[in-house]
């Protein structure tokens, strides 16, 4: 008779690796969402041990978590110094808002060809002027606006367009989500994305570009105007951590 002592064991060490593996990645996303909403401040200095204790987890999860942080460029791993937050760089920014024109402009223009208008149509619908909500976070203002932009990519029917712009909203992201807290800007939004989908169901592609242009441009010149003062507004982590 065959002996099967060791599947026990071999399961068990399976499961355990699973539940690090779930822990590493809940830990990633809790840590990537408390940096993009700036709980933990541009420059502040985390440690390994502080972030155990704060999520109760071993310090493995959090190491692999930070590792995968740090090559996204959200933060930086010194040894025997811990880790420091990436600070807001205003000038960087810009750049990426530049390469961010390029593609919005080449995504409306090929939207305008290829995006179905049942799509165009439907997204007229969700933007709608007088669909602004009375309440809503910046949090879901940043995803919707995300999401639209996307979708217009994705109508363009380029998919490494679709790719590279959401590689530029992972750098940008934090800049969306400050801006949207200002209720007006969440009423022009509206406005404009509801011009630039009208431009585009007539098929109208020079209309569509300036529209797109102008609307880009906004959102560059807040970023260029942001002080990490306007930052500092925002409620962080930094010191509940260094008293766990």
């Amino acid at each position: 008779m065959k002996r099967t002592d060791s599947i026990p064991v071999v399961e068990k060490i399976a499961t355990l690796e699973k539940r690090r593996a779930v822990a590493a990645e809940d830990v990633y996303n809790a840590l990537r969402e408390m940096i993009l909403s700036f709980e933990l401040y541009p420059g502040s200095r985390i440690t390994e041990t502080e972030l155990a204790n704060y999520f109760g987890v071993s310090r493995t999860p959090i190491r692999e978590a930070l590792m995968r942080l740090e090559n996204e460029g959200h933060l930086t791993i010194r040894s025997k110094q811990g880790c420091f937050i990436r600070q807001i760089n205003i000038e960087e920014l810009s750049e990426y808002y530049k390469v961010r024109m390029a593609l919005e402009i080449a995504a409306v223009e090929g939207a305008c060809i290829h995006m179905p208008t049942r799509e165009v149509e439907q997204l007229i619908e969700v933007w709608a002027p007088h669909k602004i909500p009375k309440k809503t976070s910046s949090n879901f203002m940043e995803q919707q606006d995300e999401s639209f932009h996307l979708a217009l990519a994705t109508g363009s029917g380029n998919s490494i367009l679709v790719k590279y712009l959401r590689d530029i909203n992972d750098h940008i992201r934090v800049i969306r989500r400050v801006d949207f807290h200002d209720p007006e800007r969440v009423t022009r939004t509206y406005k404009e994305h509801h011009e630039i989908l009208l431009a585009l169901l007539q098929r109208e592609v020079t209309k569509a570009r300036n529209l797109i242009k102008h609307h880009i441009q906004r959102s560059e010149q807040f970023a260029q105007t942001l002080t990490l003062t306007q930052l500092a507004r925002k409620k962080t982590l930094t010191n509940r951590l260094h008293q766990l």
